[in-house]
């Protein structure tokens, strides 16, 4: 797990030029660590590289704002409208993603100067202050701030293939030991509300607000721990089909998982690569990189099952340890009742991805400090591994 926190934004009461321009370094500075080599490789069809984040966040600004508002802008590239657009279907074709680390050309120096470009017309637009445009910046912002955690996802996959095992960064001081012990949230149910409440920015799949009804339930008060889940390992949890959903069972078999992502057992003793490379496995810390079956898997051998989102979020605030690693659900990604996509291409940000996915709730050590939020939704296809994802338990009380 990474030891590194992207930190907020700026202060309250900084003007809107110096926010955008502080995040857009941030993003920069994220891939700074990371060699031109680095920053083009595709690790696989699921990860993008870092070159690609730094020009498809900008394609976002130049796309959505800048053609539609600067009347006086230039485009940079014509040709980067094929090679950034993600999946955009209303705003044309585009480069196939699996074979976004094909593109060579432009290189990572091209990039940077294609974001100074978007950078300099999204300034003189901001302080012009004229427009309808605004939702759409904050809109650009966040998902710029999403596309940073990306950037150390992807780039944490990338290194872990390489043999020399390298650092993204170096480690920072070993943290304290902190057993917690695990203890139990009691919630009665009954009809709640949940989903975004309107105040501050929120991503359109967070609302509307809507009354839900919840039978009593607990929550485990921190996630699951590494040595908790070794002894799920150890106890042969990987063996034994009795703990499995079905296509989770077939994962195991066809690809082989015999613990989470980045776990290497090597004389004795295991170990976990991190951003900061090879570390021993620490039991305190909780566990990361496991898929949305296997903490469904660890779940039934502790005799618990993983929250609803409906209940994670009613208990949030009563919660330790939240965003360390993001934590399963037992909830697919669908609209909340009410929910209607915005209108025109940005309509595709989210709700076209509401179908074969999980709800994951709470943030990680990559997250944005001010995206961990109770009704965020992140939302990923159960056998995916390399996000920070984790475990929190929950049980019924009748």
């Amino acid at each position: 797990m990474s030891n590194l926190v992207t930190p907020s934004v700026q202060p309250r009461g900084a003007r809107h030029v110096d926010r955008f321009l502080s995040i857009r370094a941030f993003t920069e500075q994220l891939a700074a660590p990371l060699s031109a080599e680095d920053q083009t490789v595709q690790s696989m069809p699921d990860a993008s590289p870092t070159k690609w984040h730094l020009a498809h966040t900008t394609w976002f600004f130049e796309t959505f704002l800048l053609r539609a508002h600067a009347g006086s802008y230039r485009v940079f590239d014509p040709a980067y409208e094929y090679l950034f657009n993600s999946y955009y279907e209303a705003v044309g074709p585009r480069h196939p993603r699996p074979q976004r680390g094909l593109v060579t050309r432009p290189g990572v120096e091209a990039i940077l100067a294609y974001r100074r470009h978007v950078n300099d017309a999204m300034a003189e637009l901001i302080e012009s202050g004229s427009g309808d445009w605004q939702a759409l910046l904050e809109l650009g912002l966040n998902h710029e701030q999403q596309h940073q955690e990306l950037i150390l996802m992807d780039a944490k996959h990338l290194l872990s293939l390489n043999p020399l095992r390298p650092a993204y960064a170096p480690a920072s001081a070993a943290p304290a030991s902190r057993d917690v012990p695990l203890s139990w949230i009691d919630v009665e149910g009954g009809l709640v509300e949940i989903g975004h409440a309107g105040n501050g920015f929120a991503f359109d799949n967070e609302g509307p607000r809507h009354r839900v009804w919840l039978d009593p339930f607990a929550l485990a008060t921190r996630p699951v721990s590494c040595g908790e889940y070794l002894a799920f390992i150890e106890d042969g949890g990987y063996r034994r089909p009795e703990f499995w959903l079905s296509a989770g069972w077939d994962c195991v078999n066809q690809r082989g998982w015999q613990a989470p992502l980045y776990w290497e057992h090597d004389g004795g003793q295991w170990q976990v690569f991190t951003l900061a490379g090879l570390q021993p496995l620490l039991a305190s810390e909780p566990v990361c990189h496991v898929s949305g079956y296997e903490a469904a898997a660890y779940a039934k051998w502790a005799g618990k099952r993983l929250p609803r989102e409906q209940e994670w979020e009613t208990a949030a605030d009563q919660l330790k340890q939240v965003g360390e690693v993001w934590e399963w659900t037992a909830s697919p990604y669908v609209a909340y009742p009410g929910y209607r996509e915005p209108a025109g291409a940005i309509g595709e940000y989210n709700g076209k991805f509401m179908a074969n996915q999980m709800v994951l709730r709470g943030g990680c050590a990559a997250t944005p400090s001010d995206h961990i939020r109770t009704t965020y939704r992140n939302f990923f296809p159960p056998d995916a591994r390399w996000m920070f994802g984790g475990i929190r338990l929950a049980e019924d009380l009748r």
